[in-house]
């Protein structure tokens, strides 16, 4: 019976015992930071504890919540999200309020965005005034916002290069920009087995070059073994002169707390000499990585979870000190570009900007890309701006590569990535060029009458050439107007556009019988437009007929220009006569006016006079105008007007549709003198009127 008894007890001890290690290996490879398979072991861990007391029941939520934490980070939203509920539902929370914004981000990175905000507003219950919860609760709208408002970038996963593993950080490798270097956990000769992080292959960096027809050659291994070996090797950047490369490497050796180092080597011929570590004063434990040296290799921003940062990991800095051949001690980045949340994969802009992947500043998903404007000549950034969709996404969307200002790489693992986890592929994104059109209406001066069989002629000015390139060819096309005057460019029979970005126009309208030769130009530019643009150009030829002025009234037996309050201000009128001068510098002006028929012929005549002159003294003495550019001149009542009658109207401009012409005669509006004296005095109004008549175009001021 003793026997039995011992046994038992033994048995019981055991199995009293079995738990716990497979808690102790869950943890060990969760604090080693091995999460895919950390994920696996929580779980198995997880579902070995029964939930017998509180003890337990703490436990099985730790577990629940490493498990979520490893499988997020091992790539595998889906299943995070459903462990992190579970440990919620343990009451994780009374221990790590954290659960609920992690949860809220898995929800966000998947883009739903009102579970999101339900668990972001959980955790702040719990822990109020969270600068980091409350900027991800308002980043919610300027997430839709941003998608309803998408950019012009178009976008697409290079399937050519990608695999289904994981494929990111593009970098450009050559100075034709003709070839990238990326990060890859595709099979390679370094390296064997599995990533305990990823559960994919190591990282290994790769190469892979493209024609002139866009085909992409076969990925091979960059720098061979002397940068490649069995650890994990990721971001790469290179000098200004791609002869020094920097590059990440995180060691994996078994019961060793390593962070990742970033590590140099220089072009030896066609191949590279032995990597060195670049020292920067940091403890093993604290990564560095995601290197980016500036031109000259002098000044070195990198991405850690140094002592002293703002939260998460941050951007830094140090410099080369060329005669001690060390590295400063690190500078942050500062809290215009650092946030609480993780900075990381941080490239230029071909004009020094800077672009990094966040999660702390407002987003779509989980890491955005943004780009901040340098400031100086120091290392000062301006506030980051999202570059919005459809370069982000819900996913994760990081390191942006510039081949020039509408064409480069990311990286992301949004839908349409290669494989069947999501995983991070390389996307290339192109910015389409401006649409713009063309559209010159060609009219009589006074706009009144378009004039159809105008030939007009566009030209594209050629830009001063830079140094050591040949001169463009100066583009000329014409076109004639149509029955309504006007002319219309767009596309080319081959597709090309007429109107092209970054380019000065020069439009004039051809002499023409019946005008005058004004030599009157129009010029328009789309240098510097970010947006497509339809040009509409109004242009006016002056016929060789008197020419229809604004109204000018005067009251009955006066020469005073009339102003009437809400009706009439003849002033107005004659400044249309000021704005022509102007426009056409070579224009000499008569300016004839007219009576109506009452009164005697001689008075009418004198009357006539007198009016022209209060026009000619109004531009003269009040707008400035040359007086040798206007001729009065008064017709009195021998010239009556021709209006047009439509639908009981008089008017005095060309109506559309069917109407008839009358001639202002003293008869013809005499027989309205009894019957309907309003027409009566309307007519009469109309044939004291003043008129232009061009005399020449060669006026030159003396």
């Amino acid at each position: 019976m003793k026997n039995c008894l011992l046994l038992i007890s033994i048995f019981i001890s055991v199995m009293a015992f079995a738990q716990p290690a497979a808690v102790v290996r869950a943890d060990a490879a969760f604090k080693s930071g091995k999460y895919f398979e950390a994920a696996d072991l929580a779980v198995k861990a997880y579902e070995k504890i029964s939930p017998k007391n509180a003890k337990a029941l703490a436990l099985k939520s730790e577990l629940a919540y490493k498990a979520a934490y490893s499988f997020e980070k091992a790539y595998d939203n889906e299943k995070a999200i459903d462990w992190y509920q579970r440990a919620i539902d343990l009451k994780h929370y009374d221990q790590n309020p954290y659960v609920y914004f992690r949860l809220g981000s898995a929800y966000k990175l998947k883009g739903d965005y009102d579970k999101a905000k339900t668990n972001y507003e959980s955790f702040l219950e719990l822990v109020p005034n969270d600068n980091q919860a409350e900027n991800a609760i308002s980043s919610l709208d300027d997430a839709v916002f941003m998608k309803d408002n998408r950019s012009r970038y178009t976008v697409k996963s290079e399937l050519k290069i990608n695999t289904n593993g994981m494929d990111m950080a593009p970098t450009i490798s050559s100075n034709r920009g003709n070839a990238i270097v990326f990060g890859s956990t595709r099979q390679a000769t370094t390296t064997s087995g599995k990533d305990p992080i990823t559960g994919e292959g190591f990282f290994n960096i790769w190469e892979v070059e493209i024609d002139r027809s866009g085909n992409w050659s076969e990925p091979k291994l960059f720098g061979g073994d002397s940068l490649n070996t069995e650890h994990n090797e990721g971001t790469i950047a290179m000098d200004g002169r791609f002869r020094t490369v920097y590059f990440t490497r995180c060691p994996s050796e078994f019961k060793k707390d390593l962070g990742c180092q970033i590590w140099m080597a220089s072009k030896k011929g066609r191949s590279y000499d032995i990597p060195t570590k670049v020292v920067l004063g940091v403890a093993d434990s604290i990564s560095v990585g995601h290197p980016l040296p500036n031109e000259d290799g002098s000044i070195l921003i990198f991405s850690s979870d140094l002592p002293g940062g703002l939260g998460g990991r941050d951007l830094w800095y140090s410099e080369y000190e060329r005669r001690a051949k060390t590295w400063s001690t690190p500078v942050n980045l500062g809290p215009e570009v650092n946030t609480a949340g993780d900075e990381l994969f941080p490239t230029y802009a071909a004009n020094g900007d800077l672009f990094f992947a966040s999660t702390g500043h407002k987003g779509l998903g989980g890491l955005d890309i943004f780009r901040s404007a340098k400031i100086g000549e120091g290392m000062e950034f301006g506030a980051p701006k999202n570059l919005g969709t459809p370069i982000n996404s819900d996913a994760n969307d990081y390191h942006m590569t510039e081949v020039d200002e509408k064409n480069g790489y990311f990286t992301s693992n949004r839908q349409g990535s290669k494989g069947t986890r999501n995983l991070p592929d390389i996307w290339s994104y192109v910015l389409p060029p401006n649409i713009f059109d063309l559209k010159v209406i060609v009219s009589e001066v006074g706009g009144s009458s378009r004039i159809d069989g105008a030939i007009v002629e566009v030209t594209e000015i050629p830009q001063d050439p830079e140094e050591g390139e040949e001169k463009q060819d100066t583009v000329i096309y014409k076109g004639t107007t149509n029955a309504s005057g006007e002319i219309f460019w767009d596309k080319k029979p081959d597709g090309d556009r007429f109107v092209n970005e970054d380019k000065d126009y020069m439009v004039k309208v051809l002499p023409l019988e019946g005008y005058h030769e004004s030599g009157y130009i129009e010029e328009f530019s789309t240098i510097g437009l970010g947006y497509d643009q339809n040009f509409i150009l109004e242009m006016n030829l002056l016929p060789k007929t008197p020419i229809v002025l604004p109204e000018v009234r005067y009251a009955l037996g006066s020469a005073n220009l009339q102003v009437i309050a809400g009706e009439i201000n003849s002033k107005d009128s004659l400044n249309y006569v000021y704005e022509l001068l102007e426009e056409y510098p070579g224009m000499v002006l008569k300016l004839v006016s007219h009576t109506d028929a009452r009164g005697g012929a001689g008075t009418n005549a004198a009357l006539a006079k007198r009016r022209a002159q209060s026009c000619v003294n109004y531009l003269v003495n009040e707008k400035g105008v040359d007086p040798s550019r206007l001729v009065p001149e008064g017709k009195g009542e021998n010239s009556p007007r021709i209006v047009y009658l439509k639908d009981g109207d008089y008017m005095a401009s060309k109506p559309s549709g069917e109407f008839k012409a009358v001639e202002l005669t003293e008869t013809y509006i005499n027989q309205f003198k009894s019957s309907d004296k309003e027409t009566f005095e309307k007519l009469h109004q109309f044939n004291r009127r003043t008129e232009g008549e061009v005399v020449r175009m060669d006026y030159v001021k003396e």
